[in-house]
């Protein structure tokens, strides 16, 4: 190959790519992975698991409202939620902030989230049954409760290609 053929296929395959955010987030295809869940509490005080999710394809967030990538991409998990939202899904995103709930709720009235539940946990209990050594931790969970995916930091999940890849988990059934 030569000089100018080889320049003209990188730059062909540069003007190919697709920005980070037009590709989905998840690389699917793994068989699911059973999960462990630690208590959490709701924004009521309730005590809940993961299996009070069953039935539903869950996108998990553990999330910090000190940490910069999770507070850059709570609003888009807001959108997700608003519109996916519903009894075939559902954003849960927990908190482990050492203040409790009481900042998840500050950051969320700060911030206008108004979609998304409001979950609080433990954080070395969460971080530990997750396997959620860095923040945001993101899973992808089928209605059983099984973890079909993972990604580490944030996401552009108001955009279509993740709103399309989660839509194709819902509609797998």
């Amino acid at each position: 190959m030569n000089r100018r053929s080889a320049l003209l296929s990188t730059l062909a395959l540069a003007l190919m790519a697709k920005p980070a955010f037009a590709r989905p987030p998840f690389t699917l295809g793994a068989d699911p992975v059973p999960l462990l869940s630690p208590p959490f509490k709701d924004g009521e005080g309730r005590n809940l698991m993961l299996s009070d999710f069953a039935g539903r394809v869950v996108l998990l967030n553990i999330w910090a409202s000190w940490c910069p990538p999770c507070r850059e991409e709570m609003p888009a998990l807001d959108a997700l939620q608003r519109k996916l939202g519903g009894r075939d899904f559902a954003v849960l995103p927990i908190s482990i902030d050492t203040g409790g709930i009481d900042a998840a709720l500050g950051f969320y009235k700060e911030t206008g989230i108004r979609d998304l539940g409001l979950y609080w946990g433990e954080d070395i209990r969460v971080q530990l049954a997750f396997a959620a050594f860095s923040l945001p931790t993101t899973l992808l969970i089928d209605r059983k409760g099984q973890e079909l995916a993972r990604i580490f930091g944030p996401a552009k999940w108001d955009k279509p290609a993740a709103i399309g890849q989660i839509e194709s988990v819902i509609d797998a059934g």
